[in-house]
């Protein structure tokens, strides 16, 4: 895989993101309030009420975004809206970005926890996020984008700061 370089996304970033949603049901797994085809209206949207809003980028191109709906110093930081390029995916840029946005939790909130949540269609998202050290901890049921019920299942992983004893921070 290709180095990759995480920044904050910026507004000429949001055409090519409100690309990377294939179908509704995709949408929804990133956004699941937002309306198929993603605008760059809705994104904005978002992301102002969002934090830490970032982008990655795989050989000088966008290929990934994540950002926190939650973000408490000390506490939980939740992560939301994440999405990866259709054509970069099954390259590791989701697991990349979890980290990366995992240790931004830890270094800039200092929080005990990190969550990410999965509706139970997206098996990608089901399958890979146990690998990356999250637990499955509730569910809770949604309407999808068709009305139709569907579990969105939250997963957290604990945080381990230095002064625990684990020098890298995180479990």
């Amino acid at each position: 895989m290709s180095d990759l370089h995480f920044r904050p996304v910026t507004a000429s970033d949001l055409s090519v993101l409100c690309t990377f949603p294939r179908d509704p049901e995709e949408l929804f797994f990133c956004a699941p309030r937002a309306e198929y085809p993603l605008t760059v209206e809705q994104l904005g949207g978002l992301i102002e009420t969002r934090a830490d809003s970032t982008v990655v980028e795989m050989e000088g191109r966008v290929v990934g975004f994540a950002n926190f709906y939650r973000f408490e110093s000390e506490g939980l930081c939740a992560i939301g809206n994440v999405v990866v390029d259709p054509d970069a995916r099954g390259r590791g840029v989701a697991s990349a970005l979890i980290r990366y946005m995992t240790d931004l939790a830890y270094s800039k909130y200092v929080a005990q926890e990190v969550m990410v949540s999965c509706f139970n269609r997206n098996v990608a998202g089901l399958l890979l996020y146990p690998k990356l050290g999250f637990k499955p901890d509730s569910v809770e049921a949604r309407q999808d984008y068709r009305g139709e019920t569907v579990a969105l299942i939250h997963l957290k992983k604990r945080v381990i700061h230095p002064r625990q004893g684990n020098a890298r921070g995180i479990s």
